[in-house]
């Protein structure tokens, strides 16, 4: 039986539950009343979609409603250098942690490779991306490699907070919890940089959040900033409008850009996790819906390629005529929104650009529309229109909310419009190994770079270190490359050890 806290009450969006053995078996036995049935519903609603991937979720820890800037919390070494949800959730972060670096092979393998060099020894790393097992892993290689980390979330539903106390634990200075407001989400930003004797000389950032931040409050550090790693479409958009501008005043690595982000992160992340995301939130069945998916970059493709596989009937949009034919290749048919909003049950926006779904949009869906944002930014879909008088909000379960139409009619809004799989599931772990260890190559490639290598400009990472960490991942397939014979590598150009294809070259 889910027993809920005297001190919870139905605003609270992620609440923790703890579980009652046979020794209160007499509970069962009676008959709940009509707020009782709520409860207990709702309890398990909320069980079901937790972001979290273990029996993390279930712990006797105190869950109350005090806003975390509101505790002093210390470690078991007396730091109190952080600001999470409860320190006491350390434990269940661990095994969480411990389980993803099962799943990350040439991270872990990076981590013993270069541990006794440390590359990155005497580099400040400020870091604000999604904090879970998985980033984890990454921030505990790039310690392992000389750095010093502080980090904050650029999600404010994706945290996993167990993960975030395991790395206070470990004397990590982390700044985020599931569930922080906009406010609270700028002020752990701020508490990661703007600290007394410690400035950064290396950002990792995954939307451009952080960059955006230093520029704006903090412009005189990136005097001592070596370089910016970005991750994500929109974080990449905004460095090339810096560098456009002359703004850009330190150089940056495209990473989202990287064939082994770009492909396998993107894609085959994305193929797995939009399924996981809405079985999670909603409990749809796939077979027969009709589903409109908005951009066919990669990450629509995973979309659209996971749903067509389950019996989706799926539409696509596009601005690009390029991307448009092939989705038409592929069996998809391309339409206008508009064209198709009334009919359609599941309406996902993959673009990174801004109001693709509009309020005019929202307002012609039919009754049960499910609407969701598989792009980074909460932009893609205009929420804010929807926050007005007539329109009611209804809290289902965590992460899932019906908005109600005078009428009656309501969609089924996720994540408030936020990245869908990281707010409401998980994702897969060994493609996430990849990204992170293209961000740690990138990090010290940035970091060890010789002194006007790179200039004030966004640079994609070297194709020779794509191949790296294709390389590293390999072993884990038990798979056997083919290596080119001294004839065949002099027929071809190439030398035998790569890289094997031209820069321009399109995967």
């Amino acid at each position: 039986m889910l027993k809920k806290k005297k001190n919870e009450d139905n605003s609270e969006p992620c609440v923790k539950k703890q579980i009652q053995f046979a020794d209160q078996k007499q509970e069962f036995n009676k008959r709940p009343s009509k707020i009782g049935r709520r409860s207990l519903s709702r309890s398990i609603s909320q069980s079901s979609t937790d972001s979290y991937s273990s029996a993390a979720s279930y712990t006797d820890s105190s869950d109350d409603e005090t806003s975390p800037r509101d505790k002093q919390q210390k470690n078991s070494k007396g730091n109190g250098d952080f600001c999470i949800k409860n320190i006491k959730q350390a434990d269940f972060g661990r095994r969480e942690i411990e389980i993803a670096e099962q799943e990350m092979p040439a991270l872990m393998a990076l981590r013993k490779r270069a541990q006794g060099e440390k590359p990155l020894a005497g580099a400040k790393v400020v870091g604000c991306t999604h904090i879970t097992a998985q980033t984890a892993v990454l921030m505990e290689t790039l310690s392992a490699l000389g750095a010093q980390c502080r980090w904050a979330a650029c999600n404010i539903y994706s945290t996993q907070n167990e993960v975030a106390a395991a790395l206070a634990e470990g004397g990590f200075s982390v700044f985020a919890w599931k569930g922080e407001s906009e406010d609270d989400f700028w002020w752990c930003i701020d508490r990661c940089v703007n600290v007394e004797g410690w400035q950064p000389n290396m950002i990792l950032d995954d939307g451009g959040d952080l960059t955006h931040w230093i520029y704006k409050k903090y412009p005189n550090m990136f005097k001592k900033i070596k370089g910016i790693v970005e991750e994500s479409v929109t974080g990449v958009h905004r460095l090339y409008q810096l560098s456009k501008a002359g703004k850009l005043c330190v150089p940056a690595m495209n990473v989202n850009d990287s064939v082994t982000k770009q492909k396998f992160d993107n894609l085959y992340c994305c193929r797995e996790s939009i399924l996981d995301g809405l079985k999670r939130t909603t409990d749809v069945m796939f077979g027969g819906k009709q589903v409109v998916v908005c951009g066919y970059g990669e990450v629509g493709k995973g979309c659209c390629a996971a749903l067509k596989a389950m019996g989706s009937i799926v539409y696509v949009t596009e601005i690009d005529p390029i991307c448009a034919l092939q989705a038409c290749m592929d069996g998809f048919r391309l339409v206008k929104l508009n064209e198709v909003i009334r009919q359609v049950d599941i309406v996902i926006t993959c673009t990174g650009n801004k109001n693709v779904v509009v309020r005019e949009n929202l307002d012609r869906m039919k009754n049960g529309c499910i609407v969701c944002n598989m792009g980074h930014s909460n932009t893609e879909i205009d929420v804010a229109s929807l926050r007005t008088p007539e329109l009611t909000w209804e809290r289902v379960r965590s992460q899932v909310d019906h908005v109600i139409w005078p009428d009656g009619k309501r969609i089924v809004l996720l994540a408030e419009g936020r990245l869908l799989n990281l707010s409401c599931s998980t994702v897969p772990t060994f493609v996430l190994s990849i990204t992170a260890t293209t961000q740690a190559l990138a990090l010290i490639e940035l970091y060890n770079a010789p002194e006007g290598r790179y200039k004030q400009d966004v640079y994609l990472l070297p194709k020779k270190m794509d191949e790296y960490v294709a390389s590293l991942h390999l072993p884990t397939f038990d798979a056997h490359l083919t290596e080119l014979t001294d004839e065949q590598a002099k027929y071809l150009g190439l030398n035998k050890n790569g890289p094997f294809k031209p820069n321009y070259y399109r995967y």
